[in-house]
């Protein structure tokens, strides 16, 4: 009988820079600054986002990784850096110019596109960690193993 492997994660982190604003066009002015504040002002504002992101799995046999890092950061870099850094989320990346892009909705989107990019690859999408700013941050988690 074999020793049982705990889970092991592995976490990424990457940064880009861009700027957005939270309101809803079928909203008044009045109803916009009363659910999101300043961050209504349709002439927006930036962040530094920071973003992490960890994988779970098994490190291979050979190799002793539960993933590339390299190709890791080859993946955000085409499904997050490149899209998203130096952008008006509201109108550069899609789905944003359909929905607010609250942090909350930033931690979806980053997961929508990252999690068929790896699951399956030896290893699972296990959560995405997204920083608006330094203290203020939203999670999403796959389901538990």
């Amino acid at each position: 009988m074999g020793v049982a492997v705990p889970p092991l994660r592995i976490t990424r982190r990457a940064e880009f820079s861009a700027s957005h604003f939270c309101r809803r066009a079928e909203w008044s002015e009045e109803q916009n600054r009363a659910v999101y504040g300043e961050a209504a002002n349709p002439y927006g504002h930036g962040h530094n986002w920071v973003v992490e992101v960890t994988l779970e799995g098994e490190p291979d046999p050979v190799t002793g990784m539960v993933f590339d890092l390299k190709a890791l950061k080859e993946i955000l870099h085409s499904e997050l850096i490149e899209p998203m850094d130096h952008r008006f989320l509201n109108y550069e990346v899609p789905p944003f110019d359909r929905i607010p892009p609250t942090l909350e909705n930033v931690a979806l989107e980053i997961w929508r596109r990252l999690e068929p990019r790896v699951n399956g690859l030896g290893c699972r999408l296990h959560a995405v960690r997204v920083y608006e700013t330094e203290d203020y941050f939203a999670e999403c988690y796959g389901p538990r193993t």
